[in-house]
């Protein structure tokens, strides 16, 4: 028989992925039915949970497991269970009190507290899988953007870039951005000879994966933790470029954690990290948790 999963999206990509990627992780252990539900910014959720009912679900199949990542989620995967039953299992710390949800999978930088309801996870979640050809001369630069944790310098960031190309020359190049990169260092890259620039604008649905899977390498800029993670999922090896930090907290604490274990290579001798020991698929091992102490019956 089927596990039926309730997926509820609030349309953020950096939710969804999280969810996507433990939603993949069980369909690739245990047959699972998934069923996307987007969920809204106003008050239903609430409404919904106080007053025992979720009808937008009712042409659904009961769930066993429902999953969400993100507060608009939080009322929605609430009133669900109420009315439909099933366990949640919440993405990143909830901003309800944890005795709510039956799972919260946190990441380890955001200092998780010790509860038997709460799975602590290497980064975020993410779709990313190892097993590409990763072709050794073929090296990936990913950029980022400013953030709060970082101050963002265009200057410092095209030296790095120039540097680990006149370092590692005989690699095929390319880099791509993200949303949060400075339309100021776009302009620069673009017309570039030294590597095959792909702005996020013209990536499209799924380019990133396919040239982690691809690559020999990776180089993300340490304000993207999130394609750290990624990065270090496709079993590349991975490098950072530095940017200016605003000041030491759990983002940059989390950054060093890896460079430390020598999981992540640093600029200066542009030797990408060794990587972890093991495969490293976090939405997989958490799939594996749920599965064997929840899924057994099925």
């Amino acid at each position: 028989m089927s596990t039926i999963v309730w997926r509820f999206s609030d349309g953020k990509p950096g939710h969804d992925v999280q969810t996507l990627g433990l939603a993949q992780g069980l369909r690739t252990q245990t047959d699972v039915e998934i069923f996307t539900l987007p969920v809204d910014s106003g008050p239903s959720g609430l409404w919904f949970w106080l007053s025992g009912r979720y009808p937008r679900a009712a042409h659904l199949p009961a769930p066993d497991l429902l999953l969400g990542a993100g507060h608009k989620t939080h009322f929605h995967l609430l009133a669900a269970r109420r009315r439909w039953g099933g366990r949640i299992i919440l993405c990143m710390k909830p901003s309800l009190p944890l005795s709510w949800f039956d799972l919260c999978l946190i990441p380890e930088h955001d200092a998780p507290p010790r509860a038997a309801n709460v799975l602590v996870t290497s980064g975020v979640l993410n779709t990313v899988q190892a097993g590409g050809r990763h072709d050794a001369d073929t090296g990936l630069i990913v950029l980022g953007g400013p953030s709060r944790h970082f101050h963002w310098d265009d200057d410092g960031i095209l030296r790095q870039v120039e540097q680990l190309i006149e370092a590692r020359p005989r690699r095929r190049w390319l880099l791509g951005t993200s949303p949060r990169t400075p339309a100021s260092l776009a302009r620069r890259l673009a017309g570039r000879s030294e590597f095959e620039y792909v702005p996020f604008a013209a990536s499209g649905n799924g380019w990133l994966a396919q040239c982690m899977a691809e690559a020999g390498e990776i180089w993300v800029s340490e304000d993207s933790v999130s394609m750290l993670y990624e990065a270090l999922s496709s079993g590349a090896r991975v490098g950072i470029l530095k940017v200016g930090r605003s000041a030491a907290n759990r983002v940059t604490a989390a950054v060093d954690s890896l460079v430390e274990r020598g999981w992540l290579g640093r600029p200066g001798d542009w030797q990408p990290g060794a990587g972890p020991e093991r495969p490293f698929n976090e939405a997989g091992r958490c799939a594996a948790w749920v599965r064997q102490r929840w899924l057994n019956a099925h």
